[in-house]
């Protein structure tokens, strides 16, 4: 059976509900909130139905979207029911509002994204909040369609001049949200760098009506707008501009009057009375305040229209031309409301979901969006009653792509096959959400179900393999600068594709200049490693990227406890002294190498070195394991494979090497323990001396060379002098992204993990991971935690890295070493706490 809604550019990848539970149901509360941050974590809401007590709970949901069965739902401890939920611009702190005019911030605790905690808050007492928004931060990006061939990302993503709400001493923008209330109140809170919330609230205007629906938006110039409607179509949807200050450490809020509009249906003679209710009312985006959208219904039908606010002239009377010819030479302007476009009757609207990305929208731009069929950021989504979905085009209203969930009545070409109205309500959704790259849909339906819509980027227009592969490069590259998760582009990735995409990824890398491929260098690998999970063929390589990673953070942690010997050193540190020193003396020796260093940088404290050891031990460990595996090297489906023709990683390792050999004469026991045949053999000069040779081979990027006879038979020994150790690589990750290749619909409970079944990529992979009765280890302080771990672990949402949450050790450098993945793991993945028994 074909998935519904395929052909149209969007159809299902996974639903995910509430067990059936005797006494205690989730049920969808009304309204229904969600929301998706650009972390890709999704919350919702539901109310806890208790059978017995007939009392309601009202829940927040939050979800990662890679194992949305790992729900974390927390008691919000609102009374009323939750109006609002916002997401601020990190993606990893969550407002919510209630009827009762309570707002809470929540933050994650120690970091986990399964363990959330209310901060800090504000309250307009018994005051339902309708409209909540964080302050804007002033960043904003412009995506050019029309320069995504340009070789440099300052081209294709360009900064747009844009002030924030509220700035602090020094141009700093200052955190706080600002909600609206239905009496016709505004409220801003401002949040302190000490953590104390100022909070001030105004009347919009002198005469208060109630509002019904309101939205936020803001100006470039650092103003707030603020859009309301009483609910009636007869009444004007009112616009106010509002000014956030802070005088004598207080907050103060102006408000001016914007002009305001009448929707066109309540004037439109044939259609006069017949849509009475304003349902939805958005602006186009939360930094365009010029653009808004409009939806009125009736009980059955709505309609939809799109208004832009434009500067016009005021035609002036002639009199007055000739009293004063300085008014006939300038005519004076004025802001109006101008419908743009408008639907004709639609189905019931019963959610709207507003794109994220934000694609520039110059008709040079919107021309080469249409030419070459990349649709993101354009379509806006519409849901209906009848448990359909419309993308629409956000300026013309035009539709894009449809999706029929299996309840909706697909349009039959026969007339005479009309199908009955199905008694009682069909299920729709009554929250949509689109993700940060618009290329995914979640909806939370009337049942508390949630789905997750994949959206082509071509709205299923049919195209050539290299134009899809450039759409989809085109916003990985736009999750590389932001920093924002690509998990929704992993969607549409076949595994065909892999190889082409991480080969044209690393060529604009290298297109861009040396500052920025530094400040992006690691998170191309995570991009590269999470591509390479695809597909089959490169699943070795993704052990590869991840020990890459790794490398590059040891290598940085280690090179920084260096001190140099006197204070008034030369320019150089002495770990960038180490870097050049280590690729001009490109000796076979280790010591002679060791004889140019000064050798007074290297002294630390005993503690702090044996303390490392652990470490150190990964690095001998993992140099061993290549140099051995360097005869059976034509086989690229084993770990470690592209680390023998990467001579920026072997140079690391080389320097690492030598910065050992000097802390093992300050502390033999610090050194990494090899399992030697002969007890006079230096392990440690006979492993640097052939990784010279191997990293000489490859040293210059245009100029590899292949290894001599006499270097590999050298490595075919090893095994017969040293014990080759076994290398933790990390484990298969448990997501679902490999399961949604074949576009089959995967069905899930929340609160339970669904069984790997069919998966093939991970069968192959069980060859390098531990199985399940073996030790466990700490992947990143490299500690066996035993068969049976009694410690509590955290587990990366990305990778499936898994570390103690505790540290074991106090020393200074330990601490160095975790402070770099205390927020997110070293792949910039969430962490999240994993239950006690996991074995």
């Amino acid at each position: 059976v074909p998935c519904p809604g395929r052909a149209a550019g969007m159809d299902l990848a996974y639903v995910c509900e509430w067990e059936k539970k005797p006494k205690s149901n989730h049920c969808p509360s009304i309204p229904l909130v969600c929301a998706w941050s650009c972390r890709n974590l999704i919350a919702f809401t539901t109310d806890l139905r208790n059978e017995e007590e007939k009392d309601l709970t009202h829940m927040v949901h939050i979800i990662d979207t890679e194992h949305p069965w790992d729900v974390y739902s927390v008691n919000s401890g609102h009374t009323e029911v939750i109006t609002c939920l916002e997401w601020d611009q990190s993606g990893s702190r969550l407002l919510s509002a209630d009827a009762d005019g309570h707002i809470k911030c929540w933050a994650m605790t120690d970091h986990l994204a399964n363990s959330w905690e209310n901060t800090v808050g504000s309250v307009v007492e018994g005051d339902p909040v309708v409209a909540l928004s964080w302050l804007h931060n002033g960043v904003k990006l412009a995506l050019h369609v029309e320069k995504s061939g340009a070789s440099n990302f300052g081209e294709k993503f360009s900064r747009v001049k844009f002030s924030p709400s509220l700035t602090l001493f020094g141009g700093k923008p200052m955190e706080g949200w600002i909600a609206v209330t239905i009496s016709g109140l505004v409220t801003v809170s401002l949040l302190k760098p000490n953590g104390q919330v100022l909070t001030a609230t105004e009347s919009l205007c002198r005469l208060r009506c109630r509002v019904a629906l309101a939205d936020v938006a803001f100006t470039g110039g650092g103003n707030i707008v603020v859009a309301t409607s009483d609910g009636s179509s007869t009444s004007p949807v009112q616009f106010y501009k509002v000014c956030v200050s802070v005088v004598n450490e207080k907050c103060k809020i102006d408000t001016e009057i914007l002009p305001s509009l009448f929707m066109r249906c309540t004037t439109d003679p044939a259609r006069k009375d017949k849509y009475p209710a304003i349902t939805h009312l958005k602006f186009l985006a939360r930094d365009m305040s010029e653009q808004v959208l409009l939806c009125a219904s009736n009980q059955n039908n709505s309609i939809v229209e799109c208004w832009s606010l434009r500067k016009e002239g005021l035609p002036v009377n002639n009199i007055f031309q000739q009293i004063s010819p300085v008014v006939g030479d300038k005519q004076p302007m004025i802001l109006k409301w101008r419908i743009l476009s408008a639907t004709n009757d639609l189905d019931r609207v019963s959610a709207v979901a507003l794109p994220k990305l934000p694609i520039s929208l110059t008709n040079t731009d919107l021309k080469v969006a249409n030419d070459t069929k990349f649709f993101p950021g354009l379509g806006l989504a519409l849901a209906f009653h009848d448990g359909s979905v419309h993308i629409v085009h956000r300026l013309s209203l035009q539709m894009m792509a449809v999706f029929y969930s299996s309840s909706s009545q697909r349009p039959v070409d026969e007339p005479a096959l009309k199908r009955p109205r199905t008694t009682g309500p069909l299920v729709h959704f009554k929250a949509m959400q689109l993700s940060w790259t618009s290329l995914a849909l979640a909806g939370v339906d009337s049942h508390g179900k949630l789905s997750m819509l994949r959206i082509s980027p071509s709205m299923g227009h049919v195209l050539d393999m290299n134009m899809s592969l450039r759409h989809l490069l085109f916003l990985l590259e736009y999750c590389m600068v932001t920093g924002y998760d690509w998990w929704d582009i992993l969607l549409h990735v076949q595994p065909s594709m892999v190889q082409n995409l991480v080969e044209k990824l690393h060529e604009e890398y290298m297109r861009q200049n040396a500052a920025l491929q530094q400040v992006l260098s690691t998170r191309i690998v995570v991009m590269k490693a999470s591509l390479c999970k695809l597909s089959s063929s490169t699943i070795a390589r993704v052990c590869d990227y991840h020990a890459k990673l790794f490398l590059i953070a040891i290598s940085c942690t280690l090179k920084s406890l260096l001190r140099p010997h006197f204070l008034n050193t030369p320019d150089k540190s002495p770990g960038d002294r180490l870097t050049e020193i280590c690729s001009k003396i490109t000796d076979v020796d280790i010591d002679k190498v060791m004889i140019n260093l000064k050798t007074e940088e290297f002294v630390l404290e005993m503690t702090t070195l044996q303390s490392l050891q652990q470490l150190i031990q990964w690095v001998g460990d993992f140099v061993l394991y290549l140099l051995a595996s360097l005869p059976n090297q034509g086989s690229p489906v084993r770990p470690g494979h592209s680390f023998l023709r990467d001579g920026a990683s072997l140079g690391m390792f080389r320097e690492l090497m030598v910065v050992i050999r000097i802390w093992g004469l300050l502390k033999p026991s610090c050194l990494p323990v090899y399992t030697a045949t002969s007890d006079t053999q230096d392990s440690m000069s006979l492993l640097f001396r052939l990784l010279t040779k191997l990293w000489l081979c490859c040293r210059e990027e245009n100029h590899i060379t292949e290894p001599d006879d006499a270097l590999i038979d050298e490595c075919c020994l090893l095994p017969s002098q040293l014990l080759i150790p076994n290398i933790d690589w990390l484990p298969i990750n448990d997501g679902i992204i490999s399961k949604l290749q074949n576009k089959q619909l995967v069905r899930l409970q929340f609160g339970k993990a669904p069984g790997l079944v069919g998966h093939t990529v991970s069968s192959q992979f069980d060859a390098f991971v531990r199985a399940p009765g073996q030790p466990k280890i700490d992947h990143l302080r490299r500690l066996h935690l035993g068969a049976y771990p009694t410690e509590e672990c955290k587990s990366c949402t990305r990778c499936g890295c898994v570390t103690m949450l505790k540290s074991p050790n106090k020393v200074t450098a330990v601490k160095q070493w975790e402070q770099r993945w205390i927020k997110n793991c070293l792949c910039g993945g969430l962490w999240r706490k994993m239950p006690l028994s996991y074995s």
